[in-house]
């Protein structure tokens, strides 16, 4: 299971309650799981994704996540390659906004490709 890091900034005070608490978490890659980037959709629950490890992979989403991962092109997610086959992998994770901040912050994402 991948480690959690908590990073927390208490901005509420109790004169101001329409302040909010902002508590991040990410999930890091642990063993042989990689940070990547989806290319592109294969269809399906297949996919491209490019790692930080420099391999493109051909990915899939487990059944178990299968709806309630849903992912598009540009997505960072956490890919676990498989134990046979190096050049495939299944989704594991699905970032929102704030934890790609937090990872880029922290150096574990050094860098995003956009896609158009």
């Amino acid at each position: 299971m991948p480690e959690e890091i908590d990073e927390f900034s208490e901005e509420e005070s109790e004169d101001n309650p329409s302040e909010e608490v902002h508590i991040t978490r990410a999930k890091i890659p642990r063993g042989q799981e990689v940070i990547g980037i989806i290319e592109e959709r294969l269809g399906g629950n297949k996919m491209k994704v490019k790692c930080l490890d420099g391999k493109t992979r051909n990915s899939r989403v487990p059944g178990r996540l299968k709806r309630k991962l849903w992912l598009r092109p540009g997505d960072t997610v956490l890919v676990e390659p498989w134990e046979l086959d190096n050049s495939k992998g299944d989704v594991i994770f699905k970032y929102p906004s704030n934890q790609i901040e937090w990872l880029k912050r922290n150096g574990h994402l050094k860098s995003e490709e956009k896609e158009f």
